[in-house]
């Protein structure tokens, strides 16, 4: 199988971009996918979610997006070696400079995103380090310790000499993708592609188009490949009754699959019932615990607060593990260490805004709440102190106990506490991801974190850092994904 090279003829625009370069067209043609086949209309228009950039589709044909159940999906009977196969050959097309479908992403994305165009292309170099062989066997063995599951029946007998056959039966998936990462779509695609899922992908409206690229991908390589078959991508705007009282049923669908901000998934969550669940990945913040030995002099100072900036400017944090709220252990009653603490704020304060590979030096502005909430702490000191300005360069809310609003566009909350376990009391279960410095010291708050609902504990300066292999969100979802089914001779 080959894919289309770029070419004169390939690489001009599609209907969704203008051909007169970096001018915003009037309205952006977002195509949806329809079993793997690639449908352009006008029917509807929608606007972005942060953007006044109106975008148009096709209207949404129910009977199109769904197979009655009594037909298995097109991709049941492929073993799971030829999707590995396919998977690899995809991710090696998926190469933003060959790739037309990627570059005219690219374009659109950065019309209706908040992310920067540098930010948005560094992403979709992502998926490259997960979809190679050794990561999808590896992830593939962690998941499921017998992968065999996914291809058919595997017989085992239990201790009383009683066998049953079990089988991680393909599922029929809605995925609501998230919109602040591109290489999201990637990953949910090659997901739903290793449980063998008849899926409805429901694009986001902050990135209706890197799903469809992928697609496009996929339909070049070969239009009838029965993984292609089995993805549909369509937009609706979230909410919409008319859609969702149609598709988020037990007699469609198994589950939905969320990802989104708490009220897209409180939104989903009054569909479920009986035969129709939800895998959500919640919207999730995160923090960081900095022990005493941070601040011991002016160079390990320096070296904290870069690993401090680095987890908390992910996406110009608008990503779950980015660190919002930072606790340093320091002793409250010594002058000196609180002195310490607050040359640790400014040092961080300088490291936000730099330029990284997912975060810009300026990001978008302090949002109005949180500049107001800041102003009245001004007349606090020195309970409060507060290091940076509103522009998106970065803000350092020093307090003594976590501030009451949700910080966010590179808004850091440093709160001092007498010990590492004091801290933890931070957390719950929307605590995500917790990074420790100095990480020899994980190992004594890890169990009192895991107890508060986090879910994942790093070396400060990792967060971005996965390691292959491990559960996301509490639990390892393609295991979440597939419908298990037992055939019991008992």
């Amino acid at each position: 199988m080959t894919i289309t090279e770029p070419t004169a003829a390939t690489v001009s625009p599609s209907p969704g971009l203008a051909p007169s370069g970096p001018a915003r067209p009037k309205k952006l043609k977002v195509p949806h996918v329809i079993r793997g086949r690639v449908v352009w209309g006008e029917d509807v228009e929608y606007a972005s979610r942060d953007f006044d950039v109106p975008f148009v589709t096709s209207r949404i044909n129910f009977n199109e997006l769904i197979t009655p159940r009594t037909e298995q999906g097109p991709a049941f009977d492929v073993s799971l070696t030829d999707i590995i196969d396919y998977l690899v050959e995809v991710a090696q097309h998926l190469e933003l400079g060959r790739n037309p479908y990627l570059q005219e992403s690219l374009e659109l994305t950065a019309q209706v995103s908040q992310m920067p165009r540098r930010m948005i292309e560094n992403t979709f170099r992502r998926p490259g380090q997960f979809l190679t062989r050794q990561a999808i066997q590896f992830r593939l063995e962690k998941t499921f310790r017998d992968p065999r599951v996914l291809d058919g029946w595997v017989e085992h007998t239990d201790p009383h000499g009683r066998t049953t056959r079990v089988r991680a039966f393909p599922p029929r998936l809605v995925h609501m993708l998230a919109g602040n990462s591109p290489s999201g779509a990637m990953t949910s695609i090659a997901d739903a592609a290793l449980v063998k899922a008849i899926n409805v992908f429901k694009l986001p409206s902050a990135d209706p188009f890197t799903t469809v690229a992928v697609l496009r991908t996929m339909a070049d390589l070969d239009p009838q490949h029965p993984v292609l078959r089995s993805m549909s991508a369509v937009y609706w705007r979230g909410g919409d009754a008319k859609v969702e009282n149609v598709l988020y049923r037990a007699q469609y669908f198994d589950k939905i699959i969320g990802w989104g901000g708490g009220a897209a998934i409180n939104n989903v969550i009054k569909y479920t019932g009986p035969g129709f669940h939800l895998v959500a990945f919640d919207p999730k913040v995160s923090m960081a615990i900095i022990g005493r030995e941070a601040l011991a002099d002016e160079a390990t100072m320096r070296e904290v607060a870069e690993l401090a900036a680095t987890d908390s400017t992910v996406f110009n944090q608008d990503a779950c593990l980015a660190a919002r709220h930072i606790a340093v252990e320091c002793d409250l009653d010594d002058d000196e260490q609180l002195a310490r603490l607050d040359r640790f704020c400014a040092l961080l304060r300088e490291r936000l805004n730099v330029d990284r590979e997912f975060a810009s030096a300026v990001g978008p502005s302090t949002p109005s709440d949180i500049r107001e909430a800041v102003e009245g702490m001004r007349f606090l000191e020195p309970d409060y102190r507060i290091w940076g300005e509103y522009d998106g360069s970065g803000l350092v809310v020093r307090s003594p106990e976590l501030v009451d609003f949700h910080p966010t566009n590179k808004t850091v909350n440093v709160v001092p506490v007498a010990s590492l376990r004091e801290a933890t009391q931070f957390a719950n279960v929307a605590t995500q991801t917790v990074g420790v410095y100095p990480p020899e010291r994980k190992a004594e708050i890890r169990d009192l974190l895991a107890t508060a609902g986090v879910q994942r504990v790093v070396r400060l300066g990792s967060a971005m850092t996965g390691t292959m292999g491990n559960p996301h969100d509490g639990m390892y979802p393609l295991h979440r994904f597939v419908n298990w089914v037992a055939d019991d001779d008992a």
